[in-house]
C-alpha cells in the first residue's frame, strides 16, 4: 500500500517539557498490512522508521503472494517504527508498529513489553499471515482489536473474518484505510475505548465479588 497520507496537519507543535505519562499501543500483522504507513499517517512528529531496502537477499523470503502492493514493496522494517500523539499536557501515546516478517518476530515479545493494547492490521487477501500476531497477543494477555486495511480485495463478511481469524465475539473488528489519518485515528480510539470498556468491566467485576462487610 502506498505511503502517502491524507489530511495530515503541518502545524504541530513540540511536546511540552511536562508530559510524563506514556501510554504504549502496539500495531503488528503480516509483512505489507500497512503497519508503517498507518504510524506515519497518524503521528504528530515525524516517525521513526527503521526501513530498508529490500535487495535480492529477500527474494523468496519477503515476497509473500502477487499481490498489488506487494511485488511492488521495495523497502521493509527491519526493527520497528514508532509514532507520537500528544493526549493532554501531560499524557502521549507512543505508537511502535512492529516489523511483519517472519525472522524478525522475535522482537516482537520485547515491544509487547508494558503494551497497553495493539492493533492488528489485516489484509483480507491473506488472513493467514495475521494469526501468528494474534496467538502471541493472546499468549501475552495483551488486548486488541482488528482493523482490516482496505486493499480493495475482495469483500468479506464480518463473520467470515471472524471465523478465518478465530476471533472472540468480544474483540472489536473494524474497516480502515491506513493511509488516512481520520481513518486511522478511529482505530485507535476504537482501541482505547475497548481498554476502557474492558476496565469498568473488571472493576465492577471485582466490587461484585468483594463480601459485605459483618454487621456489627
Amino acid at each position: 500500500m502506498d505511503s502517502v497520507t491524507s489530511d495530515r496537519p503541518t502545524d504541530r507543535s513540540a511536546l511540552a517539557g511536562t508530559a510524563d505519562n506514556g501510554l504504549k499501543i502496539v500495531i503488528v500483522g503480516g509483512f505489507g498490512v500497512g503497519k508503517t504507513t498507518m504510524v506515519r499517517s497518524v503521528s504528530e512528529i515525524r516517525p521513526l522508521n527503521t526501513e530498508e531496502t529490500m535487495t535480492s537477499a529477500g527474494e523468496g523470503i519477503d515476497e509473500l503472494a502477487d499481490l498489488d502492493g506487494i511485488r511492488t514493496k521495495t523497502s521493509t522494517t527491519v526493527a520497528f517504527d514508532f509514532g507520537r500523539i500528544s493526549l493532554d499536557a501531560r499524557s502521549v501515546l507512543y505508537l511502535f508498529g512492529a516489523p511483519g516478517q517472519e525472522r524478525f518476530w522475535f522482537l516482537w515479545d520485547r515491544l509487547f513489553s508494558g503494551t497497553l493494547g495493539a492493533v492488528v492490521l489485516v489484509d483480507t487477501r491473506r488472513l493467514a499471515d495475521s494469526w501468528y500476531a494474534i496467538d502471541r497477543l493472546e499468549h501475552h494477555g495483551t488486548p486488541f482489536i482488528v482493523a482490516c486495511n482496505d486493499f480493495g480485495g475482495p469483500v468479506h463478511t464480518e463473520e467470515q473474518i471472524r471465523e478465518a481469524l478465530d476471533l472472540a465475539p468480544d474483540v472489536p473488528m473494524v474497516e480502515c484505510d491506513a493511509r488516512d489519518r481520520s481513518s486511522s485515528k478511529y482505530v485507535l480510539i476504537t482501541l482505547v475505548e475497548h481498554l476502557h470498556a474492558m476496565a469498568t468491566k473488571s472493576a465492577a467485576d471485582a466490587t461484585s465479588d468483594t463480601p459485605p462487610e459483618a454487621a456489627p
